[in-house]
């Protein structure tokens, strides 16, 4: 039983590569196992790639944002080029929309675009963030949920849930599995941006925190298992 048809999921570049890989097909390949497995449940997956594995704008120094944040989009589309070879391989149907136009390199992105494709039974790779510099491929990601409809943003994170603070360097930081988007945003706490936090409080998309790389987290997270950390428009510590 699914709790979650269809989804807008965030992945963070760092999922696809690290260390002395900028693009590691092992770490890909991983990956697109696991959304092979979630189209084969019948989700309707569009999945937003992040580009933190190949550049970081804000580690740019004094270089131009607008242009930082360029090449920051591009490194998504390799990301997504790269995940969709994989998928395709493993037999899944997928597209690459890009919301920046380079139409020798992937279709370009709209809502009709990517509605039809999800219909079809396409899984969509969205790449290009959001085309406008300033933006984060997060916000970009609940923007795409609220085109396509989705039934939640799922964001795929490096750590298991929300905490109050690093958990990594905080062993007192507390673990939250259940809050409102004000209690985040009153909170402070980095769950996403306050641009995809108030757009996702705007539509009523709920919104699921969790670690990709703990094994079915995602199969879970569309099952309505307790998985990470559910933030909508209720909230509860």
């Amino acid at each position: 039983m699914l709790k979650y048809k269809r989804i807008s999921l965030k992945l963070s570049g760092e999922a696809l590569g690290g260390g002395h890989e900028t693009v590691d097909f092992a770490k890909v390949e991983a990956v697109a196992a696991q959304l092979a497995a979630l189209h084969a449940l019948g989700v309707e997956a569009g999945v937003t790639l992040g580009g933190g594995n190949i550049w970081r704008g804000r580690s740019s120094g004094s270089m131009d944002r607008n242009r930082a944040d360029q090449m920051g989009m591009l490194a998504t589309v390799i990301n997504s080029l790269a995940l969709q070879d994989c998928l395709l391989k493993l037999g899944v149907p997928c597209r690459v929309l890009t919301s920046v136009d380079m139409p020798r390199v992937a279709d370009g992105y709209s809502s009709r675009a990517a509605q039809a494709a999800l219909a079809a039974g396409e899984m969509v790779l969205f790449a290009g963030g959001s085309g406008l510099p300033f933006f984060s491929t997060d916000t970009a990601a609940a923007l795409k949920a609220a085109e396509i409809g989705a039934d939640a943003m799922l964001l795929a994170k490096n750590v298991d849930a929300v905490y109050s603070a690093d958990p990594h360097l905080d062993p007192n930081a507390i673990r939250y599995t259940h809050l409102s988007y004000d209690e985040v945003i009153s909170k402070g706490l980095r769950a996403t941006d306050l641009t995809a936090i108030t757009l996702c409080k705007e539509q009523g998309i709920p919104i699921l925190a969790f670690a990709m790389a703990q094994e079915d987290n995602i199969l879970k997270a569309v099952r309505g298992e307790a998985v990470g950390t559910l933030i909508d428009g209720t909230g509860q510590v």
